[in-house]
């Protein structure tokens, strides 16, 4: 009986205790639901006014504040407010240094005083943060927030940390939600484009499959998911990388990965609110409890949000509202997307790309923008300038400089404030308009042909304030163009001359600021086909023809073989026509050597015979056995390479080569081996010891990519065979050249299956991070990251599987150890 009872008893326990768990676990996945989710309810509005050094700023304008400040606040509430606020003002001094009572200030919300003028509260000395409380009046609401805060100061210097995070985070999505709605409406076709460039001014997720759907669908793709949209900003990241230790947070990391959590890590802004809403709710009592709200100010407004309605019955809902810290704040860091670009200043309007800075896009922390421009006589003026996100960068109005004189070349520094502080931001290059000089790229001094569209380059510095080009014939007709500036100093024009007459032409040149254009005389030519010579090497299957006019050749047969135009490009005064053979099968039919006659048939059905001779064949060899050999001195990799085509970059490629064409190799036989885009290259050679002949006919061959090529180099490198006198062979494919970012390993919050952090450097050498080898829990890694740390799903067995920037489509993997988390 007594065994019986302790078993009953056992078991209503059990269930109390499952009871329990299941509640305190609904509890958490709420909360995280609610975290993640849109701060959608509109509260109340309290207006800020900041006072420094006789001046004063609305609070939209003050990133920080400073000891001394003097605020005014002034609740906003409706007179037909019912149930009784009492504001409380709190300056905070640090986690471990409770404030005093003197630095509480309580204001009756409902007062005539308080309606009417609003309170003035001054910064302290050694203040930190600053807090603001709306508690529903009891009569002891004072004293319980003040016990509250003064038992728990970490949890409110944290929470309004915090909340001034989330709030600028906030801001961030507010500008980028409403601009896209914006051009949606305006113009849809218009949306990939803009959508793009807001996502770079304010460091916003993009996801390009929206692009893909139906344009009335791309829209709504591009906002849902809000809580994942906003992106590390490293200018406002108060840079908490991972939830703070213990038991709430340890439920929270694991809730985190199911759906009800949206997604498998925190963003930064959801983050930021998760930590806000944990350290609040360690305050809650039995009277109040402390739900937070955001702050979206506009000037001298703070419009708070809220995502849990108020509550007025116990425990009540007391609105925690953070303000600017009272600590510097670095500004903003500006910088240009290319400081070399040149700019005219005779265009009316100027969009000067920007980036670097997403709160100068999304707030009004930065304000009073000017482009600062040094004249002839050396006074400086002023041009008005704003930000605009959906354009990427800076509108200039460039107005004020029509009525003064500038250099030929000037620079123009953007200026700003930053709250009180002036700030400087990036510097460009301004071109002043004038009449000028124009010359005709040497290549293409005898390039317009009539009967055909050919294409002119002209040059001049002053290519980047031209606003229009047109032509002009004998007769005075206009004739349509198209162009474009290829180069800072240079514009490409399509010459359309397929209805033209050989003869002279006028290019007209039009520039922003200058009211006569720029005139460039040109002739026209009809120039009569002419065949230089054929050129072809034995084994290949096309050759060169070389000639003038070969926009008309149709094909061209040499012993029977066909060939069909492939390109045409025109270098020194005459065309060069690529072809190739209709039916490669017939390579072997040409031989070293061979006296033939070319037979090229033209578009309008003449014949023009050739004489041409089969060169050589290009050198040619094939790879036998390759081996990757790393440094045996070296500690073993933390990476294990999943394919045996990627090449480490502080690794040594060796490999066999066979000749095949000629069948021996010669002393001054070369390989040169490059990257895709030939922007790295090197010649092995046997002088420098990278080739060693094993016989005549084989070859050993030593790729050291590091020294060879630099650390920049990356991705597919080719090989191929180089004679003495310069004769190369056709480029074959070697390996995959990657780069390894270095893993120092990887701290959790407390179990294998929370969040945890990815330690090490160069982490943006790493394309994607997955905890399993099909990618089904991966985070990728976006362009630019510069922090040593990156959230990660948890490893299994200490086991990350990786995919590199360098070789994204293979599979690596990583065996980390654990480091120490932080307390």
């Amino acid at each position: 009986m007594r065994s019986s009872g302790c078993a009953s008893l056992l078991h209503r326990f059990t269930i109390l205790f499952s009871v329990l768990l299941l509640a305190i676990l609904l509890f958490f996945v709420g909360s995280a639901a609610a975290d993640g989710a849109a701060f959608d309810l509109i509260g109340p509005k309290v207006d800020v006014r900041v006072q420094r050094a006789g001046a004063t700023l609305p609070i939209a304008e003050v990133p920080n504040l400073e000891v001394g400040d003097r605020l005014w606040i002034h609740p906003d509430l409706p007179d037909s407010q019912s149930v009784r606020y009492l504001m409380i003002v709190v300056f905070l001094r640090g986690v471990t240094n409770p404030p005093p009572d003197s630095w509480f200030t309580r204001v009756e919300t409902w007062s005539r005083a308080v309606h009417d003028e609003g309170v003035y509260v001054v910064v302290p000395e050694e203040a930190e943060e600053a807090l603001v409380f709306l508690a529903p009046d009891t009569g002891g609401a004072f004293s319980t927030v003040r016990t509250a805060v003064r038992g728990k100061p970490g949890a409110f210097v944290r929470a309004a940390q915090d909340l001034e995070q989330a709030s600028l985070d906030r801001q961030r999505l507010e500008k980028y939600l409403d601009a896209v709605r914006e051009v949606s409406a305006d113009d849809p076709e218009q949306l990939k484009v803009d959508s793009t460039m807001l996502a770079r001014s304010l460091n916003i997720r993009l996801d390009q499959q929206c692009f893909d759907k139906p344009t009335a669908q791309q829209a709504p793709c591009l906002v849902q998911n809000t809580d994942q949209l906003v992106l590390d900003d490293a200018h406002s990241q108060t840079m908490v990388s991972t939830l703070t230790s213990g038991t709430p947070s340890d439920l929270l990391a694991q809730i985190s990965s199911t759906p009800t959590a949206r997604g498998g890590y925190y963003s930064p802004y959801v983050g930021a609110v998760v930590d806000v809403v944990r350290m609040l709710g360690t305050a809650h009592t039995a009277q109040f409890q402390y739900i937070p709200a955001l702050a979206l100010p506009k000037q001298d407004e703070l419009n708070l949000r809220l995502n849990n309605p108020p509550s007025f019955r116990n425990p009540k809902s007391v609105i925690v509202i953070g303000l600017p810290p009272v600590r510097p704040f670095p500004v903003p860091p500006l910088r240009a997307v290319d400081p070399t670009q040149v700019f005219c200043a005779g265009k009316p309007s100027l969009l000067l790309p920007t980036d670097g800075a997403p709160l100068t896009f999304a707030t009004e922390l930065a304000h009073n923008f000017v482009l600062r421009v040094e004249t002839k006589s050396g006074a400086a003026i002023n041009l008005p300038a704003k930000p605009d996100a959906v354009r990427g960068g800076f509108i200039v109005s460039t107005k004020a400089l029509d009525s003064v004189q500038l250099n030929d070349e000037v620079t123009g520094v953007l200026r700003g404030d930053w709250g009180y502080e002036p700030f400087e931001g990036p510097h460009f290059r301004l071109r002043a308009s004038r009449g000028g000089q124009w010359i005709v790229a040497s290549k293409d001094a005898s390039a317009l042909i009539v009967g055909r569209e050919d294409t002119l380059h002209v040059q001049s510095s002053d290519a980047c304030c031209v606003s229009e080009v047109s032509l002009r014939n004998e007769e005075g007709k206009a004739i349509k163009t198209e162009w474009k500036a290829s180069r800072a100093d240079e514009l490409e024009v399509k010459v359309p001359l397929q209805n033209a007459e050989a003869g002279s032409l006028t290019m007209l040149i039009h520039k922003f600021g200058v009211r006569e254009p720029d005139e460039i005389p040109l002739h026209t030519y009809a120039e009569a086909g002419r065949l230089d010579s054929f050129g072809m090497h034995a084994g290949d299957a096309d050759g060169v023809l070389k000639g003038t006019r070969l926009d008309q050749v149709k094909t061209l047969q040499l012993n029977g073989i066909v060939f069909d135009p492939d390109s045409l490009t025109r270098a020194n005064q005459r065309d060069e026509l690529k072809l190739v053979m209709h039916d490669t099968a017939n390579v072997a039919k040409l031989h070293t050597g061979d006296e033939l006659l070319a037979s090229v048939t033209l578009k309008d059905g003449r014949v023009l015979d050739l004489k041409t001779q089969i060169e050589a064949p290009r050198p040619k060899v094939a790879i036998l056995t390759r081996s990757i050999q790393l440094d045996q001195s070296a500690p073993p990799p933390v990476v294990r390479l999943g394919s045996p085509e990627e090449l480490p970059q502080d690794g040594r490629l060796n490999f066999f080569l066979k000749a095949q064409v000629p069948e021996t190799f010669l002393p001054s036989e070369k390989i040169e081996v490059a990257t895709a885009d030939e922007s790295f290259r090197v010649l092995l050679t046997f002088a420098d010891g990278n080739l060693t002949l094993q016989d005549s006919k084989t070859v050993f061959a030593v790729l050291d990519p590091m020294k060879l090529l630099g650390p920049s180099a990356f991705g597919p490198l080719k090989f191929r065979a180089v004679t003495a006198d310069g004769l190369e062979g056709d480029w074959q494919p070697l390996v995959n050249l990657v780069r390894i970012p270095t893993l120092r390993g990887y701290r959790c919050v407390t179990e294998p299956e929370k969040q945890c952090l990815l330690s090490g450097d160069k982490l943006f050498l790493l394309d994607s991070v997955s905890a399993d080898p099909d990618f089904s829990n991966s985070v990728t890694v976006p362009e630019g990251f510069v922090d040593d740390g990156l959230p990660i799903p948890a490893p299994k067995s200490k086991t990350l599987y990786i995919k590199l920037r360098d070789d994204p489509a293979t599979v690596d993997v990583a065996v980390l150890p654990t480091l120490t988390a932080n307390p």
